[in-house]
């Protein structure tokens, strides 16, 4: 009966040749507006690292210097230019604010969810196959199969906590996710489609423009973040097809000095042009600092153990990640003659397998280890899930020995025993995430930036919703696993869904009240109370925020005591204007340094206060 009921709700898409297409559209606008467009702009820049590229974008569109980029009256080498152009033009068109300095990051990450639906709905099998069982396979099913494929991993590459998070902050990070995902889409598309055994694709672009559009995307990588942008397609690509014996005949397919020119064309003239604008300075911060000494030494004190990697995509990719064990078994990729005698366009998973791996293995060896260095891999995560997944839509084992035999029954046994156990740690994991939520104004530390965040958490009902929400899907992934296991998938989705809806929109509000939205009140009084010439002082913190707001430089000094030596030698160089403004925590303000009487205080917000103090104090 079940059988029956699934091949009569495909038999309703195959009436209609363009139902399962404009489904496809709406599914991919409804997953991308949740996940990346919702309440984009509705929060502050989070401090540190966003506001920083956000005002050197703003700063091209002041200076008009393309070039070189800016933060805070300085050069800032930190990162290539591609995420400051974008933003700067997206400035020029919609405005400066933060909808518009987000909008890059989510549009590449809506490409790559949109490229990833199109690279399963034809190359989304699960297993490898010979040329002779993919003729006997009924075609119906495997449209079927291809479809499901899709639509399963877009919404899982889009619903995870890493590429929401970085698919929705004004940084460099998601457009190099992104362009490096795209690059070794298009490269496998072009792959499957250059066997000669994959006739039945003559309807697509053919692989010489997928190849083009693999360096393009190349390009566009170094130009996001660097030459790590060519650098781990290549190790992907080449660790690939050295496993599937097809190295040479790749190569040659390819044209790869066409396209080393292609990709030279489109990224090196821009490295010319700072090199010969800044010279050494620039040769020595990006390349030598920002790239060499990342990846052979610890910089800015992010160090981490070997295994950094493992608890960071686990979080990262929940709660699809608690698949990815039994999803990487159900590849089978140590049969590698069977991968060698299938065809390309069945080789997907093991292509995702190989860029999860080399992603890993690549920053796990370097020395300075951040969370948002593994995004790249995110994608291939979500491939391998969405292949596993399918598998079980589709309701059957490996083809291979027959299910009569003992051997074949094991096998069934096991698969289904692996599925069992992923299944209940995923309903212990939604168990524990809505307990741990429900439970999180107690649980939340003390924040001096945020010191009433934890009782107006627990006012707002969101705990409770989120709670609510979390125990729900578990409770649904209980009876999926009773009644129907191969949609235990559809639990993680909604629950998923209903809380990016619900809960994380006002929840990321609640907490840009607290803790950003004081800077920019006293960003903006700046603005109104400044005089000529007059200092911004910034005393105890480092908020870039600050610099983007009051669109202005700000002096970042540690202390009180070593800020009033300084104000002291300037009062003697730069005794015009006799007076600096100082923003600074309320709590840091030391009397025996600066008393009442010798400062005015011109406003104050959350846990900061803004003053005016003469330099002759």
């Amino acid at each position: 009966m079940k059988n029956h009921k699934t091949k009569n709700w495909w038999k309703d898409f195959k009436k209609e040749p363009n139902l399962n297409c404009n489904f496809s559209i709406i599914w991919l606008v409804v997953i991308s507006c949740v996940a990346f467009l919702w309440y984009l702009g509705s929060i502050g820049l989070v401090d540190k690292t966003e506001p920083m590229f956000v005002e050197a974008a703003r700063q091209m569109t002041v200076t008009v210097d393309w070039i070189t980029p800016y933060w805070n009256g300085e050069t800032r080498f930190d990162k290539p230019p591609l995420v400051y152009w974008l933003m700067a033009i997206a400035f020029k068109i919609i405005g400066v604010n933060e909808w518009a300095a987000r909008l890059p990051s989510a549009l590449f990450a809506i490409a790559l969810t949109a490229l990833g639906f199109y690279t399963l709905r034809y190359f989304g099998f699960p297993r490898p196959a010979t040329a002779v069982e993919e003729q006997i396979d009924r075609p119906i099913q495997r449209e079927r199969q291809l479809w499901i494929s899709a639509w399963i991993g877009a919404a899982i590459i889009a619903l995870n906590p890493a590429w929401i998070a970085w698919g929705r902050t004004g940084v460099s990070d998601m457009l190099l996710a992104s362009t490096i995902g795209m690059a070794l889409l298009t490269f496998f598309i072009g792959y499957a489609l250059g066997g000669r055994e994959n006739v039945r694709y003559s309807f697509l672009l053919p692989s010489s423009v997928w190849y083009i559009g693999f360096y393009v995307f190349i390009a566009l990588a170094i130009l996001a973040k660097g030459p790590v942008g060519a650098v781990l397609p290549a190790l992907i690509i080449g660790a690939f097809l050295l496993y599937v014996g097809k190295f040479r005949e790749v190569l040659q397919e390819m044209r790869l000095v066409r396209g080393i020119l292609i990709t030279s064309a489109i990224a090196i003239p821009w490295f010319v042009l700072v090199t010969l604008a800044n010279g050494k300075a620039y040769i020595d911060t990006f390349f030598g600092y920002h790239n060499l000494q990342r990846f052979t030494s610890v910089v800015s004190s992010h160090r981490g153990p070997w295994y950094f990697y493992i608890p960071v995509i686990l979080v990262s990719l929940a709660p699809w990640s608690i698949y990815l064990p039994i999803a990487i078994a159900h590849l089978r990729f140590w049969e590698r003659d069977k991968w060698k005698q299938s065809p390309r366009s069945t080789h997907l998973g093991l292509f995702a397998l190989f860029w999860f791996i080399c992603v890993f293995g690549f920053f796990s060896i370097s020395v300075t280890k951040l969370p948002s260095y593994v995004l790249p891999l995110m994608p291939a995560g979500a491939i391998m899930v969405t292949l596993f997944w399918s598998d079980q839509m589709k309701g059957t084992l490996p083809p291979a020995p027959p299910r009569g035999t003992v051997r074949g029954e094991l096998r069934g046994s096991k698969k289904n025993t692996g599925l069992f156990i992923s299944a209940i740690f995923n309903i212990l994991f939604l168990i524990i995430l809505a307990v741990g939520t429900f439970l999180s104004p107690k649980l939340m530390g003390y924040d001096p930036a945020m010191p009433q965040v934890r009782q107006i958490l627990q006012q707002s009902g969101l705990p409770i919703l989120s709670g609510i929400v979390w125990g729900t899907a578990a409770i649904a992934s209980i009876f999926l696993l009773w009644r129907q296991r191969r949609w235990l998938w559809s639990a993680n989705l909604a629950g998923f869904m209903a809380f990016m809806i619900f809960v994380a929109p006002p929840a990321a509000l609640l907490i840009d009240e607290q803790r950003q939205l004081p800077l920019r009140q006293l960003s903006a009084l700046v603005t109104q109370v400044e005089k000529p010439g007059e200092e911004l002082i910034a005393i105890g913190f480092i908020r870039p925020s600050v610099v983007f707001y009051t669109q202005r430089t700000v002096n970042y000094i540690q202390t009180f005591k070593e800020a009033f030596v300084y104000i002291k030698e300037t009062a003697v160089t730069v005794p015009n204007p006799p007076t600096v403004l100082i923003l600074s925590n309320s709590q840091d303000l030391d009397p025996k340094v600066l008393k009442r009487h010798q400062y005015q205080e011109l406003g104050s917000a959350g846990a900061f206060k803004l003053l005016r103090v003469s330099k002759r104090y």
